[in-house]
């Protein structure tokens, strides 16, 4: 049962997928202390969000999260709000005007919007590449799966990599020099790009290494789980 909400112990319930961006939440509200109730969904056979998340949301995905009664999701969308209304003196989105809130706003929206298009494509066409098949048809699937990646994939990965790569040679998180929530949201990201080996990117790994040792981060993995599922590392 949710506790009911007072003005200083705001009601919170997560609905974390595992192995999932909702994990950014948790982490979220790790660093900030919030008080929150957990409930975990575990994916089916297929990888795929269980069909009870669409009582919870219609899209059945998440993360969601229920604050004060209402209903929140997109990970974008639940930091802005969650930092907005409890993370003023936190640290975790800078003061603005500055070029380091440009910065944060900025990425607080290319982490979906731009970055895990082509790294979600590239997952599906390496899938494709594995999945059991008919002789006769593998040969077509892997063709169109290699075209796909030739013509999209890996010319918008190695824009990215080099992006991010140039972006952290003078800061040593993405808005300066100070952890944010954004960096919050790049981590699924970037982790998956460092994960899939096939850029060098050490600036990435070298960040990627430091958020993921906060305590809060390391609270988040206890609490729910790696992000990645261990097919992926």
């Amino acid at each position: 049962m949710t506790t009911p909400s007072t003005p200083s112990t705001p009601s919170i319930v997560v609905h974390h997928l595992e192995h999932s961006r909702s994990h950014r939440i948790l982490w979220l509200l790790e660093e900030l202390e919030l008080p929150y109730q957990l409930k975990v969904y575990q994916r089916d056979k297929a990888g795929r969000a269980p069909t009870t998340l669409r009582t919870v949301h219609p899209l059945g995905r998440a993360p969601v999260l229920e604050l004060d009664g209402q209903v929140i999701a997109e990970s974008g969308a639940i930091i802005e709000t969650v930092v907005e209304r409890f993370g003023s003196n936190s640290g975790l989105r800078p003061e603005q005007p500055s070029p380091a809130f440009v910065h944060w706003r900025y990425f607080m929206h290319y982490a979906e919007g731009s970055l895990m298009p082509p790294l979600l494509v590239g997952l599906i066409t390496g899938r494709l590449r594995t999945t059991p098949l008919p002789f006769f048809v593998k040969p077509i699937v892997k063709g169109v799966a290699d075209q796909i990646d030739a013509a999209y994939t890996r010319g918008e990965i190695d824009n990215h990599a080099a992006f991010l790569e140039g972006h952290l040679a003078s800061r040593a998180y993405f808005c300066g020099d100070a952890f944010t929530a954004a960096d919050i949201q790049m981590v699924y990201g970037v982790e998956a790009l460092v994960k899939s080996g096939g850029i060098p990117v050490p600036r990435c790994a070298a960040w990627l290494k430091r958020v993921n040792e906060r305590p809060a981060a390391v609270r988040a993995l206890a609490k729910g789980g790696p992000m990645m599922p261990p097919s992926s590392t």
